[in-house]
């Protein structure tokens, strides 16, 4: 709950440089092969880095949009250098605040290069910290960039694919990240890295938040455009307008999403 938290943990900023045979962030039950198994090629796990805080996210977002590249691109079509953000602020009119909002929208009317499906029934970007679902998510849910936010409809998975901005090619990035709002359990919400052959790069956890703000960041950059999509896993529980969060007597852990930020989408070769 973003304004009634007393902070267990102290605001921090953990980045962690993994090596290609490193094990921290793996997942030993993945979605597919992993590089190094039986299924998989005989693969060299790329470098990754891994990028973390909660409460003050200033220098901890300044490094990993340095590491994924400058400048900020916008236009349509593959850049050499750069990256992609979605602040959710281009998203008015009749696709607010509904549970329409269309997958493909960040690229084929923003060109972000990123497409979303889940398995539930829709997605919504909310400019009233989805206080007209339920009242109670207003003191729950706060915007980093305000004042917009977005969730999965019916899930709390979502998987981000990646194309060519403003193309269907299919693409890969060189790093994603995801500010959250509201991560109250430790390990609740995720991150999983998929290449192009659905081999797992890496799975990490967004931090439990330590102050009244209420956001985490956690972001992962590679050594190399090796990242096809990502799978997210957002709190415990779908955010459904009846339920409430564990901070407010609630039985799961609800967690909304902000910004998200990538690498340049360059075509999968």
């Amino acid at each position: 709950m973003a304004g009634k938290f007393s902070g267990r943990f102290a605001a921090g900023i953990a980045v962690l440089t993994l090596a290609a045979a490193a094990c921290n962030g793996y997942d030993h039950n993945p979605t597919g092969p992993v590089y190094g198994d039986s299924t998989a090629s005989a693969a060299v796990k790329p470098e990754s880095q891994v990028f973390s805080a909660t409460g003050d996210l200033t220098q901890v977002l300044a490094a990993f949009r340095a590491a994924v590249g400058d400048p900020v691109n916008t236009t349509a079509g593959e850049q050499a250098t750069g990256r992609r953000q979605i602040n959710w602020d281009a998203v008015g009119g009749t696709l607010l605040n509904v549970d329409t909002f269309p997958g493909d929208f960040f690229n084929r009317v923003v060109p972000r290069g990123q497409v979303f499906t889940t398995k539930g029934t829709g997605f919504r970007v909310s400019d009233n910290a989805l206080a007209d679902l339920n009242l109670a998510y207003a003191d729950q849910f706060a915007a980093f960039s305000p004042t917009k936010i977005f969730i999965p409809v019916g899930s709390r998975e979502l998987t981000v694919h990646f194309e060519v901005a403003g193309s269907t090619t299919p693409a890969q990035v060189n790093g994603f990240g995801v500010i959250f709002s509201d991560v109250d359990v430790e390990r609740s919400t995720t991150l999983a890295f998929f290449d192009a052959r659905g081999r797992l790069l890496q799975r990490v956890h967004a931090p439990v938040r330590s102050d009244a703000a209420g956001f985490s960041f956690v972001g992962v950059t590679f050594s190399q455009a090796v990242v096809a999509r990502v799978r997210i896993l957002s709190g415990q529980a779908a955010i459904t307008g009846l339920n409430a969060d564990i901070s407010a007597g609630g039985h799961a852990d609800l967690v909304a999403m902000d910004d998200f930020i990538s690498g340049e989408p360059h075509p999968i070769q």
